[in-house]
Parts: C-alpha cells; sequence; structure tokens
C-alpha cells in the first residue's frame, strides 16, 4: 500500500480514481485534506559523502519509481544550477540532498539506472540534474500526463488536490534555494513535493489506459528522456525584453554590448542578471546612446544608487557600440531559417496561407474531440513548416515522412496525418 492510499484508507475521503476534474475544479469526493508534514518527518539534508552512500545504497535497495524533484535559485543566482534535489522510493523513503556540497551524484544516477523516475514538468528540472550526473533512462511526466488527459490545471499542487484530494503548501517555490542553513518550513515543503509523486503518477496512468491515451504518453515521455542537451541559444542578447522598441543597428550594439557586459558581470559574482542591470535600462540606454556618465545615470534603470565605477562600466560598453564599424553592426532580426511569420503569409503566398488557416482549424478540432491542448498533439511549428513547404507529392506517405522528420512521434502521426493531408489539399478563394 502506497503512502496516499494508507493515508486515505485512515480517513473518510476517496478519489474517483484520478478523473479529470470535473467543472467544480476537482475530482476527488469532499474537501481535500491539508498535507502539512512529511509521512516519516522532514529527513536530514544530506551534505557529505558519507551520508550520500547511505542514501544511494538505499534507494538502490528500494522498489518502484522514484519521485525526483529538483529546486533552483532562479531569480537570485546566475544560471539555472541545482540548489536541493528531492528523492522518495519505496522502501527508502525520502531523502533531501544538497547538490553544493555533494555537487556529483553520478553514482546516485547510475543506481537509479533502469528505473523509472518520475517529475513534474521534467524538461524544468532535466537540465540541472543533467550538470550533477543525473540523467534517467525512463520517466514519467506528471505534468505532461495531466495535459494529455486533459486536466485544466496542470501544477503540481492542483494535480495533487484534484487527483488526490490534497492540498501542498505553496508558499516557497520562488525563495532563494542557495540559501544555507535552509529554513525547516523550505525543507518540509520540498519534501512534501515528492511526498505523494508516485501515487499521483499511479493515478494518472491508469486515467490515461482509461481514455486509451497511456501509449501516446509513454511516447512522449520517451522522447523526452532520450532528447539531447539542448544547443545553446544564438545571440541570446536578442532576447532582451523591449527589444521591439530597438530599430537601427548602432542601437542594436549597444543592446548587445550591455547585454554580455551584464552576463560576464552576473556570471562572476554568481548573481541573476537582472540584479546587475534591468533588461528596461539595457533598452533605454540604447535607445538614448549617451554621450557620457552624466548622461546616463539621468536614464531610468541608472539612478542615484548606481556607483560611479559602476556608470564607467556600463558608459565604457556604450562606447564601446558607438565605436564599432558599420561591418561590426548586428543586423535587424535573427536569421530566418524557418517560415516567415504567419501574419505575412497572405502578402507572400496566399495558398499557403489557405492551407495554414485549413490546418490550424483541424487541428483545433481535433484537439478539442481528444480533449488535450493543440501543442501537445503536434507541435504548432512543424505545422507551419509543413503548410509553407508542402510536399511535392501530396499523399499520406509524404505527410507522414513530414512529420517524422520534424520530430513527431507515431501517435502524432497517425492521428494528425489525414488533418494535414485535407488542409494542404485546400485552395485559395
Amino acid at each position: 500500500m502506497t503512502d496516499a492510499q494508507e493515508t486515505t484508507a485512515d480517513s473518510s475521503l476517496r478519489t474517483t480514481g484520478g478523473t479529470p476534474p470535473d467543472d467544480a475544479g476537482s475530482s476527488v469526493l469532499g474537501a481535500p485534506t491539508p498535507l502539512l508534514e512529511p509521512r516519516e518527518g522532514i529527513p536530514p539534508v544530506i551534505a557529505d559523502q558519507a551520508a550520500l552512500a547511505k542514501v544511494i545504497a538505499a534507494f538502490a535497495a528500494g522498489s518502484g519509481p522514484v519521485a525526483v524533484d529538483a529546486e533552483r535559485a532562479s531569480g537570485y543566482r546566475y544560471g539555472q544550477r541545482a540548489y536541493l534535489v528531492q528523492l522518495r522510493r519505496e522502501g527508502a523513503g525520502s531523502a533531501l540532498i544538497d547538490p553544493v556540497a555533494c555537487p556529483d551524484l553520478s553514482g546516485l544516477g547510475e543506481a537509479l539506472s533502469g528505473v523509472e523516475w518520475v517529475l513534474h514538468a521534467a524538461t524544468q528540472d532535466l537540465p540541472c540534474l543533467r550538470e550533477i550526473g543525473m540523467v534517467p533512462s525512463r520517466l514519467f511526466d506528471t505534468e505532461l500526463a495531466g495535459r494529455l488527459a486533459g486536466f485544466p490545471r496542470v501544477g503540481l499542487g492542483a494535480m495533487v488536490e484534484g487527483v488526490l484530494g490534497y492540498v501542498l503548501e505553496k508558499g516557497h517555490s520562488a525563495v532563494d534555494w542557495s540559501t544555507r542553513p535552509l529554513p525547516e518550513p523550505w525543507l518540509r515543503y520540498a519534501a512534501l513535493d515528492v511526498e505523494l509523486l508516485v501515487d499521483l503518477r499511479n493515478a494518472l496512468e491508469k486515467e490515461l489506459d482509461r481514455q486509451g491515451k497511456l501509449e501516446w504518453a509513454l511516447q512522449e515521455f520517451d522522447a523526452i528522456a532520450t532528447a539531447p542537451p539542448a544547443e545553446p541559444r544564438k545571440d541570446p542578447w536578442r532576447r532582451t525584453s523591449g527589444m521591439h522598441k530597438v530599430r537601427r543597428r548602432r542601437q542594436l550594439a549597444v543592446v548587445r554590448e550591455l547585454w554580455q557586459t551584464r552576463d560576464r558581470i552576473a556570471q562572476r559574482r554568481d548573481v541573476s542578471p537582472g540584479k546587475v542591470l534591468s533588461d528596461a535600462a539595457i533598452v533605454e540606454a540604447a535607445l538614448a546612446l549617451p554621450g557620457n556618465v552624466h548622461a546616463l545615470a539621468a536614464l531610468n534603470g541608472f539612478g542615484h544608487r548606481t556607483g560611479r565605477r559602476q556608470l564607467e562600466q556600463w558608459q565604457a560598453a556604450v562606447d564601446r557600440a558607438k565605436a564599432l564599424p558599420e561591418t561590426g553592426l548586428p543586423q535587424p532580426g535573427q536569421p530566418v531559417t524557418g517560415p516567415p511569420p504567419p501574419r505575412a503569409w497572405a502578402d507572400k503566398d496566399p495558398a499557403a496561407a489557405a492551407r495554414l488557416s485549413a490546418a490550424r482549424a483541424g487541428v483545433s478540432a481535433l484537439a478539442e474531440r481528444l480533449n488535450m491542448p493543440q501543442e501537445n498533439l503536434v507541435s504548432p511549428d512543424t505545422v507551419r513548416r509543413i503548410c509553407w513547404e508542402p510536399p511535392k507529392v501530396l499523399d499520406a506517405g509524404t505527410v507522414e515522412g513530414a512529420l517524422r522528420g520534424y520530430g513527431a512521434r507515431p501517435w502524432q502521426v497517425e492521428l494528425v496525418t489525414p488533418v494535414l493531408v485535407d488542409a494542404l489539399r485546400v485552395k485559395t478563394a
């Protein structure tokens, strides 16, 4: 009997088997029960090799899937490294591991090789887990399972409440997890995040099977587990908030110089770049092109709290951009590797615009019938690319090949191919 089943057996609360929430937002009968404490209490934080070795042995000897979660310090520290790793497995209980004190968890990852890892929103945690040597060979993503099953709210708290009937504390999700020592309330919150994750997984597996979607979910989970690490983003400075205001190439160069200077400082100080200089301040300086530190200090984001030395380093970045030759200035926009923005299709290629409109309508109708988000049925980018450049010979086989070429899973190919074949045959009015 699992933790949630034991607790439920001791109370009058009963679930309906993990079905998607009704119009009232809950699939459980009766009021949800607050989950206030981990069943075995808050486990000690593992912060040395001897304690880690015991945890590895315990989890290797455990049975069934392992619940895994990680806490980052987004908005406080540079990058997306893990500052706490939480695990729970039948027979091993729960563990909280400090990856700052124990930065190499590859031994734990190897001990759990071949075991199914249960994560919520796996793509958010997998990069930081990979950095410390933890890479699953099999996984079950409870957030993605909720999407495929048609739940309108797929956050962990909403899923645990709607499926299992328990209320998780929500107060510490955005705290600075790099804090040491971690306060006890935060550790309680972290332990509770994995307390019922396997129970949630089991309920969702039953629901997906009931809806005939379990094989689809397994294909999605396998695609996540086998996906290679993401390539570094090209020209990340172009994602500065407010860039739509920056039109001239010289101004773009200022944004680039200020962004790169800020990034180096943030990395050296291990703080979030936004704590060094805001995006709004970068854009303000790019638009104004200040000639000296006095003009810079008068801009929003460079107020009286900015020290003289800081102002000088920002002004130096502006001056470097202003001194660049024309050949060194960035081009506006990013190189286009795919189709143009859909809003331009009607003018550039009316036939493609008609195909896209028909495809979107068809995909939307199919997603509604299947009770899942359109983007989980098929990637919108894939639909755009196929509608912009359809196969030369238009039939089910060529459309299937195009979908596979863009990474669609077999279940998606089977369902979406007839919709796209019909849409690609649409003619302009």
